[in-house]
């Protein structure tokens, strides 16, 4: 009887052993809540937006919308302005800013925004692509 204890002891130890065992080994996937709910690309967005107000336009729409989006973010430090500028090149496919867009205080820089813009602008829609 007292072997039959044992015996019963020792399996069961060594089958819960067995299962606390791999209980420890199993690790799943490593996911952070970021990648659960991933942000959409604010480039790739722009170019989808802007993408049917070039076409028929340009040979290559997406390159023109990706041009104009890098050097709109590049060329424009003040927050406001840029988010106004690209709002409007995805809504119309032409640099625009519209006053209600733009708080009170920043409306007069949109004349300066544009020309800051314009030689950037035009080198996307007119010079061809070198390294592309």
């Amino acid at each position: 009887m007292f072997v039959r204890i044992c015996s019963a002891a020792i399996l069961a130890s060594v089958l819960l052993g067995g299962a606390a065992r791999a209980q420890v080994q199993f690790q799943p996937p490593q996911t952070s809540f970021r990648s659960l709910f991933k942000m959409p690309d604010p480039r790739g967005e722009f170019v989808r937006l802007c993408m049917p107000h070039m076409v028929g336009r340009w040979a290559h729409p997406e390159r023109v919308c990706g041009c104009l989006h890098d050097y709109a973010a590049a060329t424009v430090e003040d927050a406001d302005l840029r988010e106004a500028l690209l709002r409007g090149i995805s809504e119309t496919g032409v640099p625009t800013i519209e006053t209600a867009w733009v708080p009170p205080s920043k409306q007069a820089e949109i004349g300066p925004t544009f020309t800051k813009i314009a030689k950037p602008t035009l080198q996307c829609m007119f010079e061809p692509a070198t390294n592309q």
